[in-house]
């Protein structure tokens, strides 16, 4: 074989398949949506009820989908432990305290705002953690994120948008959602996405029956938004946006994929701005445009130089 057909072969190899480099704008936009959806159903419904019947839903259909492929589950109890320690982190820390910040008010841009401080601090721990290296061009990205996500919340004029309370659980969300991150592309081992969502959602359900007995209440109100709620959380941000986002972890870098989540202020305020008449001044989009340049900054491949 002659040596530009070893390297067309090698090139084919390399390229990630189509869905991979489609994941990053799906996600972006499947998650972004969640949050003036999510901010919906706490209207009709306990937010911890609202988390519960979710779980049940997803675990309704990953059950059936898990004993027709019958996909490999985890050999070691090590395995099993940390995909629950995922679970737990993401499902019932970050969704919990987000909803439950809905259910006292908050905005669902402020909510959004909030929850992209995530870059720094995956930025800040990746090194000690797992032994990556963020350079100036990088960091320089995560400023500009930064920025972006600021400008648009508060051009919108949505700070007074959050009590105290929902401050503490977002904030508690950003944790989580930090702290799952990291956990996963330290621990994470290769495993069929239907397998490891069935794990994770299993444990948020555990998890999340405790809160609701001692502090959820048993009243909702079916209508169609709050359908519409759930069938779209379900389907959209736990069978998709989670399968998708566990994936880029494993893939790329933990900071690189922390990076799309200064793209989700934006992102939620445009839906919210659609779905429930939360405002979209014209300086908002000034900062979705400094938001989408710091991605791109800190998502871009260095060149390999040839010598």
């Amino acid at each position: 074989m002659s040596d530009s057909s070893s390297a067309a072969a090698t090139s084919a190899r390399e390229r990630p398949p189509l869905w991979l480099t489609a994941a990053p704008g799906l996600f972006l936009l499947l998650w972004s949506l969640g949050f003036p959806v999510a901010k919906i159903g706490t209207q009709h419904v306990d937010p911890l009820l609202f988390l519960g019947l979710r779980f049940v839903l997803v675990l309704a259909i990953m059950l059936p989908v898990w004993l027709w492929l019958r996909p490999p589950m985890p050999t070691r109890l090590s395995a099993w432990g940390h995909q629950a320690v995922v679970g737990f982190l993401i499902q019932t820390v970050y969704f919990g305290c987000c909803y439950s910040a809905f259910a006292l008010g908050s905005s669902a841009g402020v909510v959004a705002l909030v929850v992209s401080l995530q870059p720094i601090l995956v930025a800040l721990a990746a090194p000690a953690m797992v032994g990556e290296t963020i350079g100036t061009r990088r960091w320089l990205g995560f400023g500009l994120g930064f920025v972006g996500a600021v400008v648009v919340i508060l051009g919108r004029s949505t700070v007074e948008g959050i009590t105290t309370g929902g401050l503490l659980l977002t904030i508690a969300a950003l944790l989580g959602m930090s702290g799952a991150t990291l956990y996963e592309k330290r621990y994470g081992q290769p495993l069929h996405p239907v397998s490891a969502n069935l794990i994770q959602y299993f444990t948020g359900l555990l998890t999340t029956l405790p809160l609701i007995v001692l502090f959820g209440h048993f009243t909702l109100d079916w209508d169609g938004a709050l359908v519409g709620s759930l069938a779209y959380l379900v389907i959209g941000n736990s069978l998709i946006a989670i399968s998708l986002l566990l994936a880029m972890i494993r893939r790329g870098e933990a900071s690189r994929v922390s990076a799309l989540f200064y793209l989700v202020p934006p992102c939620a305020a445009l839906f919210s701005w659609w779905l429930i008449d939360e405002p979209m001044p014209a300086v908002s989009w000034l900062g979705m445009a400094i938001a989408a340049a710091g991605v791109a900054l800190v998502s871009r491949k260095p060149r390999n130089r040839q010598a």
